[in-house]
C-alpha cells in the first residue's frame, strides 16, 4: 500500500528575516492514515472572545420579549442575520461592579469586575486587588501552546489616563483582562503594533522603518518558504494559504493607508498608528484577531470598545455628542435617542467580524462554529449607572456548548453567566468571583 498523502506539522512556521508566520490550518495538517472526518474533528479548537461594553445600554430601545429571538430590538436589530447564534441573556446583577458597604461613587472604576465577578479593592496605591478574569482562565487551559496564549486589544488609547477619580487605582479602568488577583493584562490600540507582535517581525525599528519606506510587505521575507511549501501542497491548500497570505498583505496595505493619511494630516488628535475613523480602527482589529484564530496564533482575546468615562464621538452613529455625556441623557427625548444610536453602532460594529468568522472554515465547521463571545457590560442603564438587570450576549456555536436563537431572564449575580462560561470550555469549578451557583441556559 501506498500512502502519498503527506502530514505537516499544524504548528508549521515559514521564517525569514525578522518574520515568523505562521499558517491556517491545511488538509495537509491531517495524518495521511486517519479518516478526513476525525481528522477534522481533532483539528477543531475552542476560541472566545470578551468584548466590553462601555457604561450600559438605553434600557427603551434594547426591551425584548422572553422566548426565541423573533423582532429585535432598536439596538440590537443589526445582529438580526445572525440570530440563530445568540442568545440574550438579561436579568443578572453586576454585584461586583456595584459599591462597597458605604461606599458612594465610583462606578466608572470597578468596570474591571465584568470578566472576574470580583470586587476591586479601593485602592490608589500598588496594592491593587480583583481576580484572574475568565478569558485568562480560559487561556491557562487551552492557549499555553500557542505563540500568544491571549491578546488584548482596544479601540480607544488610554495612555494619558493619569489619575483615576473615586479613589481607585488606574488599572481598574485600564484594563478588563487580569491574569492574576494583582495582574492586569495591557490593552493594545495600534493596529499596527499587534500586527508586528502576531506575526512575529522582530526586526528592529530601523529595519522596519525601512521596509516602510521600500513599501515592502512583511511577506517578502518569506517569498522562497511560500514558494518551497505551495510545491508540496495540493491544490485546495495552496489556495487556502495564498487566500490567507492575501488578507495579510490587505491588511498591511490598510495600515500603510493610515500612516500615509497621518504624514497628510500630522494636527490629528489621535496617537500615530491609529485611524481617525472607528469603523476602520475596529474593523482592523477585528480582521487581526480572525487571521490570528485563523492560524492558530492564539485562542482567546478580550476587546474594550473604550472606557467608561469615554468622551470619544462617533459621527459615522449620526451622533456628534461624546459617549459619555451623551449616555447621561437625563430622560431628554432627543438626547435618548442618540444613546440608543451609540449603542446600535457599536453593536453595527460587531457584524463584519461574524461574517468573517461565519465565512472561514475550520475543521468540519466555521470559526463561527467553534468561538463563543461574551459581549459584557456592568452596567444596565448608563443614565443612572444602573448594575441591576444588566444584558449580556453569547454568540457563536462553542464548539457545540452553545444554541442561540432565545432570550432568557435570570435573576442571580452576572458572576453565574461567568462560571456557566468556564463550564461550557470544560473548566469546572465550583465557583468565581461572588457567584452562588452555574446560570442555567435551559
Amino acid at each position: 500500500m501506498f500512502i502519498t498523502k503527506k502530514h505537516i506539522p499544524r504548528r508549521t512556521f515559514l521564517r525569514g528575516a525578522g518574520v515568523t508566520l505562521a499558517l491556517p490550518l491545511l488538509e495537509s495538517m491531517f495524518p495521511a492514515l486517519v479518516p478526513s472526518a476525525k481528522a477534522q474533528s481533532t483539528a477543531k479548537a475552542p476560541r472566545f472572545v470578551g468584548i466590553f461594553n462601555p457604561h450600559g445600554w438605553e434600557p427603551g430601545h434594547w426591551a425584548m420579549k422572553e422566548g426565541a429571538l423573533s423582532e429585535f430590538p432598536f439596538i440590537l436589530k443589526p445582529l438580526e442575520p445572525w440570530r440563530d447564534s445568540i442568545t440574550v441573556i438579561s436579568g443578572l446583577d453586576a454585584t461586583s461592579s456595584m459599591p462597597g458597604p458605604g461606599e458612594t461613587g465610583g462606578d466608572h472604576s470597578r468596570s474591571a469586575a465584568v470578566f472576574s465577578g470580583v470586587q476591586p479593592k479601593k485602592t490608589v496605591s500598588a496594592d491593587i486587588h480583583l481576580g484572574t478574569t475568565i478569558d485568562q482562565i480560559i487561556a491557562q487551559k487551552y492557549g499555553q501552546a500557542n505563540v500568544l496564549p491571549s491578546i488584548q486589544v482596544k479601540c480607544e488609547d488610554q495612555s494619558s489616563l493619569a489619575t483615576c477619580p473615586w479613589g481607585y487605582s488606574c488599572a481598574y479602568v485600564n484594563s478588563v483582562s487580569w491574569s492574576g488577583p494583582t495582574k492586569p493584562l495591557p490593552f493594545e490600540a495600534n493596529p499596527q503594533v499587534i500586527f508586528e507582535r502576531l506575526f512575529g517581525d522582530g526586526s528592529n525599528a530601523q529595519e522596519r522603518a525601512a521596509r516602510k519606506q521600500a513599501k515592502a510587505s512583511l511577506l517578502d521575507a518569506v517569498t522562497l518558504e511560500v514558494a518551497r511549501l505551495n510545491n508540496s501542497l495540493p491544490a485546495t491548500d495552496r489556495t487556502r494559504l495564498n487566500e490567507y497570505l492575501e488578507d495579510i498583505r490587505e491588511i498591511e496595505r490598510r495600515l500603510s493607508n493610515v500612516a500615509r493619511s497621518e504624514e497628510a494630516s500630522p494636527t490629528a488628535e489621535v496617537p500615530f498608528g491609529i485611524p481617525e475613523s472607528f469603523t476602520e480602527h475596529i474593523n482592523l482589529l477585528w480582521d487581526l484577531q480572525v487571521l490570528a484564530f485563523r492560524a492558530d496564533i492564539t485562542r482567546v482575546s478580550t476587546l474594550m470598545y473604550a472606557h467608561d468615562v469615554s468622551m470619544r464621538v462617533y459621527p459615522e452613529s449620526g451622533v456628534m455628542s461624546g459617549n459619555h455625556p451623551t449616555s447621561h441623557h437625563g430622560g431628554r427625548p432627543a438626547i435618548l435617542e442618540a444613546w440608543a444610536k451609540i449603542n446600535r453602532f457599536h453593536v453595527q460594529c460587531l457584524t463584519p467580524f461574524l461574517a468573517k468568522l461565519k465565512s472561514t472554515p475550520d475543521g468540519d465547521g466555521s470559526l463561527l462554529d467553534h468561538t463563543l463571545i461574551f459581549w459584557a457590560s456592568n452596567m444596565s442603564d448608563g443614565n443612572l449607572h444602573s448594575h441591576k438587570a444588566v444584558p449580556n450576549m453569547f454568540i457563536g456555536g462553542a464548539m457545540g456548548q452553545h444554541k442561540g436563537g432565545r432570550h432568557i431572564q435570570r435573576t442571580g449575580t452576572t458572576a453565574n453567566l461567568l462560571l456557566k462560561t468556564l463550564h461550557m470550555f470544560g473548566i469546572e469549578r465550583g465557583s468565581i468571583g461572588d457567584s452562588t451557583g452555574v446560570l442555567s441556559l435551559g
